[in-house]
C-alpha cells in the first residue's frame, strides 16, 4: 500500500493498514510481492494528479489486483475508469470498507460516504496522527477538496479523547490532531476546537499536541477561547494559518471568507500571547486574476508578518471548480517565477527568525531520527525542528538543548555540557 498527500490521507492509509492486518492480511513492502495493491491517492493539484496516474499505470503493468483509494477515487473516479475497468475504487469518505474491497472477487466501486467508526491506532515511533474531522465548511473557488471530502463531519470528542488516551498509554509522545480545517471542528455536533483541546490535554501522561491547519475565518470566530486553550503546556505553540494571497480582491474572488486584516488579527493575537510562536502559512501564486500589484501585496504581507514557514504552491485549475473557468489565467512561466521569488523570500525570513534562537536553551521533545545523517530530531515548545547528536535512547524523552546554529527550516542544537 502506498499513501500520498495530506496528513488526513496518511492517517487514512494507517487506518486501512490496521484494518487489513487485523483481518489477517499481510502488508508487504514491495508491489511485486503483493496479491493486491492499494494506491491511496491525492488529487489536490494537477501535477499531483499526473503523478497518481503515472503510478497507477506502473501498477497496472504488474498485472495485480489494484484498488485506488483516497481523493482521486472520490473526486475523479472517471480518470481511473478510463485507464482500466479492472480497478476497484474506494472513496476517501469510506476507507473503513477497505476489507470489503480487497476481499471482493472482482472490481468494486465504494463511492458513497460511510460513517467513520474508528480512528487510527498505529504509532510512527512516538508520534501519532489522529483525525478529528473530515470535510470542510469552505467553498473556495479553486479547491477540489470539498468535492473529494464533502461537508464537515466532526468526530465525537469522546472518541478522539479515547484514541489519544490509548495512544499515550502505548508510548505516543506527540499527538497530531488533523482535519481539512481544525478551526471548524465541532460546529456540526455542538462543540468546538478549544473544548476538544481542553479534553485532550486532560489525558494523563507526558505528551505534546500539535494542532493542524485552520483557516483565518474559523480561527477568528473562536479566537479568545482558542488562545486560552493554547495556554496548556501540552500544546505546541504552533499555528498553521493559510493566507494564500496578500490581496483582498483575490481573496474575495477565490471565496476564502476572510480578509488580509482578519489574518493579521489572528496572527497578532497569537504572537501577543505566545512570543515564540511558530507561524506557518500557505501562499498560492498565479491565482486567476493575480496581476503584478496583487503579487506585490503578497510579498509585502510576507515581509510584514515574517512567517517561520511558508508552503508555496502554484495554482493549477482543477475540475469541478469555478476558478478553472475564470478569465485572466496566469501563464505558467509567470507562476514559476513568482513561486521562486516567494520561496527565496520565505527562506530568508525563516533563517533570520531561526537565528534569533541561537544561544538559547530550550526544553524539547525528542521525536525520532532526523533527516540529517546520524542525528536525532526534537521539537521545541513551538514545534520548531531541532537536530542534535545524541543516543537513540533519548527518543520519547524531554531534554534541554542549547541552540548553536540554524537553517531556514530547522535549528541545530547540542546537549548541555553542564548536564
Amino acid at each position: 500500500m502506498e499513501s500520498y498527500g495530506c496528513a488526513m490521507n496518511m492517517a487514512d492509509g494507517q487506518l486501512m493498514a490496521e484494518l487489513l492486518a487485523e483481518a489477517g492480511h499481510i502488508i508487504v513492502s514491495r508491489p511485486e510481492e503483493a496479491d493486491v495493491i492499494i494506491l491511496n491517492t491525492c488529487t489536490v493539484r494537477a501535477d499531483t494528479e499526473r503523478r497518481m496516474v503515472k503510478r497507477l499505470g506502473e501498477f497496472l503493468s504488474l498485472g495485480k489486483r489494484l484498488v485506488v483509494a483516497g481523493c482521486l477515487a472520490s473526486a475523479q473516479p472517471g480518470v481511473v475508469y478510463k485507464l482500466s475497468r479492472r480497478v476497484s475504487l474506494l472513496s476517501a469518505r469510506a476507507v473503513e470498507a477497505v476489507r470489503e474491497v480487497v476481499e471482493a472477487n472482482g472490481p468494486v466501486y465504494v463511492l458513497e460516504p460511510r460513517p467513520r467508526r474508528r480512528l487510527p491506532r498505529l504509532l510512527d515511533g512516538v508520534k501519532i496522527t489522529i483525525p478529528i474531522a473530515e470535510g470542510c465548511l469552505g467553498r473556495c473557488a479553486y479547491c477540489i477538496v470539498r468535492v473529494a471530502r464533502g461537508p464537515l463531519r466532526s468526530y465525537r470528542p469522546e472518541v478522539i479523547v479515547r484514541a489519544v488516551r490509548e495512544a499515550v498509554a502505548r508510548g505516543a509522545r506527540e499527538v497530531r490532531l488533523t482535519a481539512q480545517d481544525t478551526g471548524v471542528y465541532g460546529r456540526d455536533i455542538g462543540t468546538s476546537l478549544p473544548e476538544l483541546l481542553r479534553a485532550v490535554c486532560a489525558v494523563e501522561g507526558h505528551f505534546m499536541v500539535r494542532v493542524g491547519m485552520m483557516n483565518p475565518d474559523a480561527a477568528l470566530r473562536i479566537l479568545d477561547d482558542l488562545l486560552d486553550a493554547y495556554e496548556d503546556p501540552k500544546i505546541y505553540k504552533f499555528l498553521h494559518l493559510p493566507v494564500q494571497t496578500g490581496d483582498n480582491g483575490l481573496l474575495k474572488a477565490m471565496r476564502r471568507g476572510y480578509t488580509v486584516e482578519d489574518f493579521l488579527a489572528v496572527v497578532e493575537a497569537f504572537r501577543s500571547r505566545f512570543p515564540d510562536l511558530m507561524l506557518a502559512t500557505d501562499i498560492m501564486v498565479g491565482l486567476p486574476g493575480e496581476d503584478e500589484d496583487a503579487f506585490k501585496h503578497t510579498l509585502a504581507l510576507l515581509e510584514r508578518v515574517r512567517p517561520d514557514k511558508v508552503h508555496v504552491a502554484r495554482y493549477t485549475p482543477r475540475p469541478h471548480t469555478p476558478a478553472a473557468s475564470m478569465p485572466n489565467q496566469v501563464p505558467e512561466p509567470v507562476k514559476k517565477k513568482r513561486s521562486r521569488i516567494v520561496s527565496e523570500l520565505a527562506a530568508r525570513i525563516g533563517l533570520e527568525n531561526n537565528m534569533a534562537f541561537v544561544g538559547r536553551r530550550l526544553r524539547c521533545l525528542v521525536v525520532g531520527r532526523a533527516p540529517r545523517l546520524g542525528q536525532l530530531e526534537a521539537r521545541t515548545p513551538s514545534y520548531r525542528p531541532i537536530y542534535f547528536e545524541g543516543p537513540e535512547g533519548l527518543v520519547g524523552d524531554f531534554v534541554g538543548l542549547d541552540v548553536v546554529s540554524a537553517g531556514p527550516y530547522f535549528l541545530l542544537g547540542q546537549l548541555p555540557s553542564d548536564g
